[in-house]
């Protein structure tokens, strides 16, 4: 996703905004492999509230940096739905950015329900719900250093055994 990324952009400056938290993990091996003038910011996004299901959109821009003139790259760990994308992507053409395009560690086949497109995509998987590099659940199993899947038997409410 590095090369295609450097190969987009070239030399030309490049700000980031990593989706919190999810992508954190992502985003420290990515900026590592490119070499083209960055800033890095962050903002805070979820429709995820503990379940597998989705809720309402959250997003809380306080740590984000000034991207009014600057090509963005949009990080984010998963492409589910879109709907997380579909709402941030234009927000940061408010902000005034010259360019938006995303990049998402995981695109989930067969989940889109808006129309947004993802340019830089890690990984196309199926429909599962994925833990590990970033991705949680119940804010569990980010540290892993692979994916994996989690099986419904492994959903519960508490982690202790108990089902959802």
């Amino acid at each position: 996703m590095a090369r295609e990324i450097r190969a987009h952009y070239g030399d030309r400056p490049l700000t980031i905004v990593a989706v919190l938290t999810g992508s954190v993990v992502l985003l420290a091996d990515l900026i590592r492999q490119l070499e083209m003038p960055l800033r890095v910011g962050v903002m805070q996004a979820s429709s995820y509230r503990g379940e597998t299901t989705r809720g309402s959109i959250s997003i809380n821009t306080d740590l984000l940096l000034d991207v009014n003139g600057r090509d963005v790259l949009l990080v984010d760990d998963i492409f589910d739905t879109g709907h997380t994308l579909a709402e941030v992507i234009p927000l940061l053409e408010k902000m005034g950015a010259t360019s938006v395009e995303a990049a998402v560690l995981l695109r989930k086949e067969g989940r889109q329900e808006v129309d947004v497109r993802t340019k830089f995509v890690g990984f196309h998987i199926p429909n599962e719900f994925v833990v590990g590099y970033g991705l949680d659940y119940q804010d569990h199993y980010r540290n892993l250093r692979h994916l994996a899947v989690l099986e419904s038997a492994d959903l519960t409410d508490d982690l202790t055994g108990e089902s959802a």
